[in-house]
């Protein structure tokens, strides 16, 4: 893979560190928060995520890495025990649908050694390992099945559904179904006539 100078992270400055650690505490406050005291959740949810539109749901437990990377459209579920890995923009459109156990990871590591591990780390006073991130987009409409894991940089189109378990490591198009690992289209249709 080919990596841009911007495509890594510096992961364990302080500012990182602080921005995470503020970000934990907002999560726990979420989680222990009366389930339903809708307004107190939804305060956290505005000092937590970058944007979030209207009738917005997220179950508990909800992790995240910084929150103000997430935008969120309107009539958004997100089920519980959901993970986003937010180094980059993670953008979810209207009437998206994200069943529990899903995985959304902006960033991740180089696979060779030479590229992912850094040599001089001590003396740089950083991680032993390179991290890249590109950010990820859901498009509006979207039903993503449980347990799917969504790695850096993929889209999905409008109205698409991922199938359950599947791991989506290149664009999914609009109007169709995908499923597997690595996921794939296996039928595509027509939004007009009201079905497939």
């Amino acid at each position: 893979m080919y990596y841009e100078a911007s495509d890594f992270l510096e992961t364990a400055d302080s500012d990182t560190l602080k921005r995470i650690a503020r970000t934990r505490e907002l999560t726990r406050e979420y989680y222990f928060s009366d389930y339903e005291d809708k307004e107190k959740r939804t305060a956290i949810l505005h000092k937590l995520l970058g944007g979030i539109g209207e009738n917005v749901a997220i179950d508990t437990p909800f992790h995240c890495d910084y929150g103000k990377n997430i935008f969120l459209g309107n009539d958004v579920i997100i089920n519980m025990n959901c993970t986003f890995v937010d180094n980059k923009t993670i953008r979810i459109g209207d009437r998206v649908l994200i069943a529990s156990n899903v995985q959304i990871y902006t960033s991740s590591h180089p696979v060779l050694p030479q590229e992912r591990l850094v040599p001089d780390w001590r003396e740089r006073q950083t991680t032993f390992f390179r991290t890249y991130a590109r950010p990820i987009e859901i498009g509006n409409n979207v039903w993503i099945g449980g347990g799917c894991i969504l790695l850096p940089g993929v889209t999905i189109g409008e109205n698409s559904v991922i199938g359950a378990g599947s791991v989506v490591n290149r664009p999914i198009p609009p109007n169709c179904v995908a499923v597997g690992n690595p996921c794939r289209v296996i039928r595509y249709f027509d939004t007009d006539r009201g079905g497939d």
